[in-house]
C-alpha cells in the first residue's frame, strides 16, 4: 500500500513529496530513485535533516501503527494511517487523544468510503430511496494473501465492512455474534460469519474469508422499496425494485406497513468512477489544507477497531457481545 500512496502523491499538483521512510534499505533506495526524493530509515533520521514536513502517510504492518503515528504527531505532522488505526483499543484511544490535544488530523484509511458505488449508495439511502432499511449484508471473499501475517481476516478485511455499515446506517452496533474458523493462518482466524444488530434496528451480516479461490467484494442493502447491491471491485451500483411497493395504489401507505414483496425492475446506475485511494488522498490533503473535513476521523477508526476486536472475542468465546453506545 505504501507504494500506491507514493505513486499517487507524486502525481498530485498540490503535494510536494519530500521523502520516503522504510526499514528495508533496498526498498527505500528503489523508491527514492524512482521518484527523485530523499529516503530515511525512520522518522528521526528525517528530522535530523530538518526537512519541513506537513503530513505523513503511515502504511506499515498493524503492529507498528502506534509507534509511527506517535512519531509523526511528535514531529508536528498530520497523519493518514492505513486501517486499522492501531493494534489495540488502548493504542487507538491514545492516538485519538494525542491528535486532539495537539490539534492534528489523524485520518484512517478506510478506503472503501471513497468507492464511487458506496458514495452514491449512501446518498440514495440518505434521500430515502429505500424507505426503511432492514438489513446490510457484506461478502468479502478471496484467497489467502501472502502479505498478511500479523492479523486475522477480521482485522484485515472485516474492518472495511464494519466501517461501511456504520457509514451507511448512521448508527452504532449494540450487539453482535460471530463464528470464526482457522484453516490456513497459523495464529489468527481466516473465516468469519457474523451478525450485528444496530441501534436503529438494522441487521448487519458479514461473510468474510481468505479461503475462497475467487475474489468477491460486494454489499447489499435491503429495505422496503427493494435492494441495492454495490460491487466494490467494479464500482457498480444496482437497484432491484420491490414491485409490490412501486405498484401500490394512490393513498395506500405502503411504507408505513409493508404488505408484500415482489420482483420488479432492475436499474444499473451510471457512475463516474475514480480510484478510491486517489479520492482518499485528495480528501486528506484537503483536510490538511483546511478546505474540507477528514471523512474518516480517528474516532471512526477507534469505533471500527472496537467492533472488530469484539467480533474476534465473540468468535473465540462463542458468545454474543453487548456493546455500550454513548
Amino acid at each position: 500500500m505504501g507504494r500506491n500512496h507514493v505513486r499517487l502523491l507524486s502525481e498530485m499538483p498540490s503535494v510536494q513529496l519530500v521523502g520516503v521512510i522504510d526499514q528495508d534499505a533496498k526498498t527505500r533506495r528503489q523508491m527514492a530513485a524512482k521518484y527523485g526524493v530523499a529516503s530515511f530509515a525512520d522518522v528521526r533520521a528525517l528530522q535530523k535533516q530538518q526537512i519541513a514536513v506537513d503530513a505523513m502517510v503511515v502504511a506499515v504492518p498493524t503492529d507498528s501503527h502506534f509507534d509511527l503515528v506517535s512519531a509523526a504527531l511528535e514531529a508536528d505532522c498530520h497523519v493518514l494511517v492505513e486501517k486499522p488505526i492501531a493494534a489495540t483499543l488502548e493504542q487507538a484511544h491514545e492516538i485519538a487523544r494525542r491528535a486532539a490535544s495537539g490539534g492534528k488530523i489523524v485520518m484512517v484509511g478506510h478506503v472503501e468510503r471513497y468507492n464511487s458505488a458506496i458514495r452514491e449508495l449512501r446518498q440514495r439511502l440518505t434521500d430515502g430511496a429505500l424507505g426503511r432499511v432492514f438489513q446490510i449484508s457484506a461478502r468479502r471473499l478471496g484467497p489467502f494473501p501472502d502479505r498478511v501475517r500479523d492479523v486475522g481476516v477480521v482485522i484485515d478485511l472485516a474492518t472495511h465492512d464494519l466501517d461501511i455499515m456504520r457509514f451507511l446506517t448512521g448508527s452504532e452496533a449494540i450487539r453482535l455474534y460471530a463464528e470464526t474458523k482457522r484453516e490456513i493462518h497459523t495464529s489468527n482466524e481466516d473465516m468469519i460469519t457474523a451478525m450485528i444488530r444496530f441501534q436503529n434496528d438494522v441487521l448487519g451480516v458479514l461473510d468474510i474469508n481468505w479461503l475462497t479461490p475467487t475474489k468477491t467484494r460486494e454489499i447489499t442493502v435491503t429495505g422496503e422499496r427493494g435492494m441495492f447491491r454495490a460491487d466494490y471491485l467494479t464500482q457498480d451500483l444496482f437497484f432491484y425494485e420491490n414491485a409490490a411497493v412501486a405498484a401500490a395504489p394512490p393513498g395506500w401507505e405502503a411504507l408505513s406497513v409493508l404488505r408484500g414483496v415482489s420482483e420488479g425492475a432492475m436499474t444499473r446506475f451510471a457512475l463516474t468512477k475514480r480510484e478510491p485511494l486517489r479520492v482518499e488522498l485528495d480528501v486528506f490533503i484537503g483536510a490538511v489544507n483546511g478546505s474540507q473535513e477528514a471523512v474518516v476521523s480517528a474516532e471512526d477508526g477507534v469505533r471500527s477497531l472496537e467492533l472488530a476486536l469484539a467480533l474476534v472475542k465473540s468468535g473465540t468465546e462463542h458468545q454474543p457481545i453487548h456493546l455500550l453506545v454513548n
